[in-house]
């Protein structure tokens, strides 16, 4: 579904004639802001006064690493935010609203109908919400308590257990997994809301494929639902042709529409439903509100990706690869190779740069972490290696902007010229972390006192269990002269994923330090090792 080819000169063009920013000065000016106003204040600030995010003490970041939501997912395009700037000036009905873009969102993607959401998240929930309630009033009040409801129970396959089911099971169902045809077929039932699977490489290739699982589930006359967050949007939509039921997005990945934004295509009933289980109406869901702006943002975004040219974007992308690659090609020792994906998540190349860490002195995770606290401040991913001796970077140019490219390649190749110091090496140790230990940890507004690590020790490797609040897991660790560091995981199989680094001093019978909990965060921690 081609149209009108649109370079990517004359998108950015367009976007400096975008407003929006015409009372904030220097928060959200600059040069620009100076230029548009004539204000002698924004004049200022563009000649040096820190703004944007910088005037708030954030720093901006070169995205190589891909469209991950921590890293603020994408850039919008310009169409995308003089479509927001426009609805942020009138005033309509948002039922009106919505209706209107889902009519047209299934014209743009070839599906029945479609809804804007507060993201993909978003979207699974009120699609779950609309698969055991239906757009009924009554039953929408009392979600997430599912008492006395015929429809209490989501399957997911083993393939798609992840941490964005918890969308599905917010809404009071329980989840009941499944690995094969004929557990699927056993566990559907009345009590049955919807099958949710996941759109990766993975489910493709095994026995409970998409098809395979839209045939059985509509023999049970239970629909399915398609988490396809970072995909790429099909035209007719994949996931659809092959027996799904709904289907949803993120709108700030590759569309590059809002950040907050999601989308769910699909049957017209049970997009409507899911409409009605959502903000601005009231109940569980209430929270996730999609303003007028976000709305319209995202019906840009997708009107401008079946304007897009696509494989002009990607030969870009790769042209930018191959820059870095002869560029950091100069220093010896140093290999390239560029990786062209299968499938439709997150589509783009990758660029991997690989090299012998003793022979250069540096290792790739030192080189990531240079960058990342580096001015500018860059951020790409460290790459494995089946040998060993073998360390480096990888690069994903998907959320690069021009000019971006030569940046990386400059600082890596400086690095990799003159290394940055390496960490100290590990001490002998100096204590003995083995045994039972009762934690305290303080986490940003309460306590735990129900942690618990076994450990034993053989020289500086520690290994055990880590006992939690709900789950235990295998913990591993060292021990560098007093210093103790244990880590440990508990994967997205089990639809959630809790990953604990303990680092502390040990004095005696205590250790005490800080806890790292990934994307939860930090915490504080003390332990006292059992008698």
């Amino acid at each position: 579904m081609r149209t009108e080819r649109i370079s990517r000169r004359a998108i950015l063009g367009r976007g400096a004639a975008v407003g929006g920013a015409l009372t904030l000065g220097p928060l959200l000016g600059g040069e620009a802001v100076a230029a548009a106003n004539g204000d002698t204040a924004a004049r200022a600030a563009g000649k040096g006064a820190k703004t944007g995010y910088e005037a708030i003490g954030v720093r901006p970041l070169i995205n190589g690493r891909g469209t991950f939501t921590v890293l603020s997912g994408s850039l919008m395009l310009p169409e995308v935010r003089d479509a927001i700037d426009k609805a942020a000036r009138q005033y309509v009905q948002l039922d009106e609203l919505a209706d209107a873009i889902g009519k047209r969102l299934g014209e743009l993607t070839m599906s029945e109908f479609g809804m804007v959401s507060s993201g993909c998240s978003a979207a699974l929930g009120h699609a779950s919400a609309a698969c055991v309630a239906g757009g009924n009033a009554d039953l929408h009040v009392l979600l997430p308590d599912l008492t006395g409801f015929q429809k209490t129970e989501a399957i997911i396959p083993k393939h798609s257990r992840n941490v964005y089911e918890a969308a599905i099971s917010a809404t009071g169902l329980k989840v009941v997994e499944v690995e094969t045809r004929e557990e699927l077929k056993a566990a559907l039932g009345p009590q049955t809301a919807l099958v949710y699977t996941m759109a990766m490489p993975r489910v493709d290739q095994s026995e409970l494929d998409t098809k395979t699982v839209a045939e059985i589930a509509h023999a049970a006359d239970v629909p399915v639902l398609v988490d396809a967050a970072a995909e790429i949007l099909t035209i007719p939509n994949v996931h659809l042709e092959r027996g799904a039921d709904l289907v949803a997005y993120s709108g700030g990945k590759c569309l590059r529409g809002p950040q907050s934004a999601g989308m769910l295509l699909g049957r017209e009933d049970l997009v409507r439903a899911a409409w009605v289980h959502s903000a601005p109406h009231h109940g569980w869901a209430r929270g996730f509100k999609v303003g007028k702006e976000e709305a319209m943002g995202m019906l840009a975004a997708v009107e401008m990706w079946v304007q897009r040219d696509h494989d002009a974007e990607y030969a870009t992308w790769t042209s930018w690869l191959k820059n870095i690659a002869r560029r950091v090609s100069v220093v010896d020792g140093v290999s390239t190779k560029i990786l062209q994906p299968e499938g439709l998540s997150n589509r783009t190349p990758t660029l991997t740069i690989l090299w012998n860490a003793e022979k250069l002195g540096v290792k790739g995770r030192t080189i990531v972490d240079t960058l990342w606290n580096g001015e500018p401040r860059i951020a790409i991913n460290a790459a494995s290696s089946s040998d060993p001796a073998q360390s480096g970077v990888s690069i994903t140019p998907y959320m690069l902007e021009p000019g971006d490219a030569k940046t990386i390649a400059d600082e890596v190749v400086k690095l990799l010229k003159n290394p940055p110091p390496a960490p100290e090496p590990p001490k002998p140790p100096t204590v003995d972390a083995s045994g039972t230990w009762a934690l305290e940890i303080t986490y940003a507004a309460g306590k735990s006192t129900t942690h618990q690590l076994k450990l034993s020790q053989d020289g500086a490797k520690l290994t055990g269990t880590h006992s939690g609040d709900f789950v235990s897991r295998p913990a591993t660790g060292t021990v560098s002269g007093a210093e103790v560091t244990v880590r440990s995981f508990y994967g997205e199989e089990h639809g959630d994923s809790l990953d604990f680094t303990f680092t502390g001093t040990l004095d005696g019978d205590r250790i005490s330090g800080e806890l790292s909990m990934a994307e939860y965060l930090g915490a504080s921690w003390t332990a006292t090792r059992k008698s």
